[in-house]
């Protein structure tokens, strides 16, 4: 007798998703992929944008080479996995392009550098070289998605508090600070938009996370 398949969404399954929201996080845990939230995160849309980006490329990467990881040679494995990532790179390049031109020239070559992003390759050798396509999809997901939002995270406070605006997708630029505000003195911090100020976002983000997984393993 044939025993049971593992449920599409098992609790296994999902935590493949949900582990690298919170305490796999890759950018917060990991520290991986931190020149990209450091570089593209000055405005909330090429944050968003390069989040999908990312996303996209992890998931059907470790998808093409979770199928392809019995018939792929060992001394080989790095140039493959470098072709397959270079070739959804330049499909999301091109579409970015074609669709979202004014945002492509705000990422400029850091949409190419997502080849040498260092979730993207860490998955595919960590996991998708050693699992099956569908876990290896949810992996992409959970990785992209856990990358995204701290990047989100990062873009928010500093488009906020150094310009007062939020910049969304196809809805554009938002003054979120009332002018009564400015009318009472107050001013757009111009530091928060300055790259220095990314690298000390990112580390109070991690700073709090860290201390929120050490918080959670104490109380265990």
């Amino acid at each position: 007798m044939s025993e049971d398949k593992e449920p599409l969404f098992s609790a296994k399954n999902l935590k493949l998703i949900t582990a690298p929201l919170g305490a796999q996080n890759p950018i917060t845990v990991q520290v991986l992929g931190i020149c990209s939230a450091l570089a593209v995160t000055a405005k909330l849309e090429p944050a968003i944008v390069m989040s999908i980006s990312v996303m996209f490329v992890v998931v059907f990467s470790n998808f093409i080479i979770s199928l392809l990881r019995n018939t792929i040679p060992t001394r080989i494995r790095i140039i493959v996995q470098l072709v397959v990532v270079a070739a959804l790179v330049i499909l999301v390049d091109q579409i970015l392009k074609a669709y979202a031109y004014e945002v492509s020239l705000q990422l400029s070559v850091f949409v190419g550098l997502i080849i040498t992003n260092c979730i993207i390759m860490g998955r595919l050798e960590a996991f998708a070289l050693a699992n099956k396509p569908w876990q290896s999809v949810l992996d992409g997901i959970g990785n992209g998605a856990g990358y995204g939002i701290i990047l989100v995270i990062i873009a928010f406070f500093r488009e906020v508090l150094g310009s007062g605006t939020i910049t969304l997708p196809a809805v554009g630029t938002l003054h979120v600070i009332p002018q009564i505000f400015y009318d009472w003195g107050y001013q757009n911090n111009g530091l928060m938009i300055l790259p220095p100020m990314a690298l000390i976002t990112v580390g109070i983000i991690i700073w709090v996370q860290r201390a929120r997984n050490n918080d959670l393993i104490e109380t265990k």
